[in-house]
């Protein structure tokens, strides 16, 4: 199905969710619906989800929160109007414990009453712009997901919350990380400037062509393998932290909401 959507020109942000909603599209986002708003997702208990929040507050790299909701709401305030969080992203995936057990296409029966949906920045948000700068997005060209990997940069604890980075990385020509740097920085709200440029072992990569999520890309002579904070960090902090229920997204399967990329420091 990501091949029919990702050609028909006429594809809306609404559009697109309406056809997860109705489950026609399941796959990763990336490059849909260039120069809006992709957002990650975390869904978790009233009980819990104070010290999210700080947790976010104190990892904003990370987690650039977008908009919380109200307990029990599926609707958004500011990011999107036809929406249901429980069904509009492509693929979601439900943690017990610290353990993933489903991944599943749609979490309306697993919703209930105290829920608390918080949307995070997503990196896919600042491609449009690199692109237009002329700098290629590998996972694009080549149709897959963006590679993301586990690190060992801890974050900051707050509450029952704790556990390391998570990145996503772009193979970048030498001659053009300068002008990628100046892009991202613009963008702090989905991730701002890479966390690391080259030299993946610094940062507790151990084999950059096994990345932890998503998929493998081709890395070519004079280019440099840059890593940017990653929104899937509060799935990996869920597994070091044993919360009794998440739901996230899947990685890489986005909220696309109506949000321009330009527009973001108006929204927050």
């Amino acid at each position: 199905m990501h091949g029919i959507v990702e050609t028909e020109l006429t594809l809306t942000p609404t559009k697109l969710r309406q056809a997860c909603r109705t489950e026609q599209f399941c796959d990763q986002t990336s490059g849909l619906c260039p120069g809006y708003t992709q957002a990650n997702l975390v869904i978790l208990p009233e009980k819990d989800a104070y010290d999210f929040l700080l947790f976010a507050q104190r990892n904003p790299k990370p987690c650039p929160i977008l908009e919380v909701t109200d307990s029990g709401s599926r609707q958004l305030q500011k990011f999107a109007q036809d929406v249901d969080l429980a069904r509009d992203f492509p693929q979601y995936r439900i943690y017990q414990r610290g353990k993933l057990v489903a991944e599943p296409l749609n979490v309306v029966d697993y919703w209930r009453p105290d829920l608390v949906s918080f949307l995070i920045g997503c990196s896919f948000s600042f491609e449009a712009a690199m692109i237009a700068a002329g700098i290629e997005m590998r996972h694009i060209t080549e149709h897959v997901n963006v590679p993301m990997y586990n690190t060992n940069i801890p974050a900051k604890s707050a509450g029952r919350f704790h556990g390391n980075y998570v990145v996503s990385m772009r193979p970048i020509p030498e001659n053009q990380i300068v002008r990628a740097v100046t892009v991202t920085e613009q963008l702090p709200q989905v991730h701002g400037t890479p966390l690391q440029i080259g030299d993946p072992a610094t940062i507790g990569i151990t084999d950059i062509s096994k990345p932890d999520y998503g998929d493998a890309v081709t890395i070519n002579p004079g280019e440099v393998p840059v890593f940017w904070a990653c929104g899937v960090t509060p799935q990996a902090v869920v597994v070091a932290s044993k919360p009794d229920f998440v739901i996230t997204h899947a990685p890489g399967h986005m909220l696309v909401t109506d949000i321009k990329d330009t527009d973001l420091k108006y929204q927050l």
